[in-house]
């Protein structure tokens, strides 16, 4: 399955990703106890969501209302305040890394530490319950374990007043936080993108694409905006069933010539637990005939930074080699378990199953499965594959 988020029409905010993610299936009211309680902290919000037809389109609008106002904040008090939330360590994480977008963006663009930013519209308790609220219903729904696709972002156009005064659109800080996406200006003279939609949407996308992939459509959520124009104001996500997926990936690779066969072992670990979808370790001949090794990294676009890190860290490496956006052929998958008695006992193995066009190609039981019947039977690995099919 893969998700598209679509804001070509009236760009994105947190509260319309929340609205969408209603629409395809998430609990309202829970969304709606996570968002208050959250928010508290940084002052007190009420949530609704009700039904608007934006231009004759049903949706479903998000409503965050502040009750209370407090006073801005730096960024490491704002994040020691939502490290303490009693939320789950997956939606409390991920969003942290939309804040850390965020306060990135704000300290480029006015020349500050990101310790020294203020967080002042993203810091408010509103921004927080969308933030919050964005990533419990992304969560909820397993998107997180399927690929999300985004398309070009409407922008708007003219000027909005912020804390920093009256500014173009889009924002200074939005043009950061989308830093190599796909953004259209217009088609209103009003901002359309706020910094805390376009973070979200940078942080759960898997790659940016120019127009609708070969797909399914399977179900469709539309999120309301807050104001009313000549065209739907409204954010779509849609979910599709695939037929086969071009799949878009980064090739890293570097020369190890330094390493022993325990530390490469660790960095193998290191970078699987980093993302990498892929690790090889090929032995070369590198210059003046010294023996080396060819350490080469298959990853998505959104864990390049974190593995790339990690190989500098581990190695030592001077220099590091990239190549960006490759294109691979991948069958959908699935996997599913069954139960075998193996001398008496009942063993959980689980299978990967592979599809072109909805015909099975593959379908092979997990090794690490394997390997822990064997451990446990006492039997050969090779035997407990026969008894396996």
């Amino acid at each position: 399955m893969t998700i598209i988020i679509d804001p070509q029409s009236s760009g994105i905010a947190g509260n319309m990703i929340i609205g969408a993610l209603v629409d395809l299936g998430a609990d309202s009211n829970e969304l709606k106890s996570i968002m208050e309680k959250s928010a508290y902290e940084f002052g007190k919000v009420e949530v609704t969501f009700e039904k608007k037809l934006k231009s004759g389109i049903n949706s479903t609008y998000c409503h965050v209302e502040m009750m209370e106002h407090k006073h801005s904040i730096n960024y490491p008090e704002f994040i020691e305040k939502i490290e303490k939330l009693e939320i789950d360590e997956k939606v409390k994480k991920t969003a942290i890394k939309v804040f850390e977008r965020i306060a990135k963006a704000e300290s480029k663009v006015h020349g500050k530490t990101m310790e020294e930013v203020h967080f002042h519209e993203v810091g408010a308790s509103d921004a927080v319950a969308d933030v919050i609220g964005s990533i419990y219903g992304y969560y909820s729904l397993n998107l997180d374990k399927q690929k999300i696709i985004g398309l070009p972002i409407a922008v708007g156009g003219g000027t909005v007043k912020t804390a920093h005064g009256i500014i173009p659109v889009p924002a200074p800080a939005v043009l950061e936080i989308l830093n190599g996406a796909h953004i259209i200006g217009g088609p209103v003279n009003s901002e359309l993108a706020t910094p805390t939609g376009c973070a979200i949407y940078m942080e759960i996308c898997d790659e940016i694409k120019e127009f609708i992939p070969s797909a399914k459509p399977k179900n469709v959520g539309y999120g309301a905006g807050r104001k009313d124009f000549n065209h739907p104001n409204i954010l779509r996500i849609i979910e599709t069933s695939d037929i086969t997926e071009s799949d878009r990936i980064d090739v890293i690779e570097t020369n190890i010539d330094h390493l022993t066969g325990e530390e490469i072992g660790y960095l193998f670990d290191k970078l699987l637990d980093a993302g990498a979808s892929d690790v090889s370790v090929t032995p070369i001949i590198m210059k003046k005939n010294r023996q080396g090794s060819l350490l080469k990294v298959i990853s998505s676009r959104k864990n390049r930074d974190k593995i790339v890190e990690t190989i500098f860290a581990e190695t030592g490496s001077l220099g590091i080699r990239i190549s960006p956006n490759m294109h691979r052929g991948v069958a959908k998958r699935e996997f599913t378990k069954k139960t075998f008695d193996i001398n008496g006992k009942d063993y959980e193995v689980t299978f990967k199953i592979g599809y072109i066009n909805g015909d099975i190609i593959s379908k092979r039981p997990e090794y690490e499965d394997l390997k822990r019947i064997a451990e446990d039977s006492g039997l050969p690995l090779r035997k407990i594959k026969e008894l396996i099919k």
